[in-house]
């Protein structure tokens, strides 16, 4: 995907979406309380992924699960990539955050 593109969809995000430095991943962390939130939201993300066929890696930690997603096969940013930090955010909304 072009740099513009990419930015364009970007901006249609929720706060918080950033591009990596080399512009072909997303990322982003969601705050939470403790680890046991961090995981479950995890969980919640891992079961859109499944159901989408679409799988950002997760890092968890205490009071952080960060998201990062990229089109693997390409190794850079495709729409689908866009679709699925959308869903992110959603399951975030729908989560015990902040």
């Amino acid at each position: 995907m072009e740099s513009a593109k990419a930015q364009e969809m970007l901006a249609q995000l929720g706060e918080g979406w950033r591009l990596t430095h080399d512009g072909t991943r997303l990322e982003r962390g969601y705050a939470f309380k403790n680890f046991a939130q961090s995981l479950a939201f995890a969980n919640k993300v891992g079961e859109v992924a499944e159901k989408e066929g679409h799988h950002p890696d997760l890092h968890v930690r205490w009071g952080m699960c960060t998201v990062e997603i990229w089109t693997h096969k390409i190794n850079g940013l495709t729409e689908s990539d866009f679709f699925m930090a959308a869903k992110a955010d959603r399951a975030y909304e729908a989560s015990a955050g902040p």
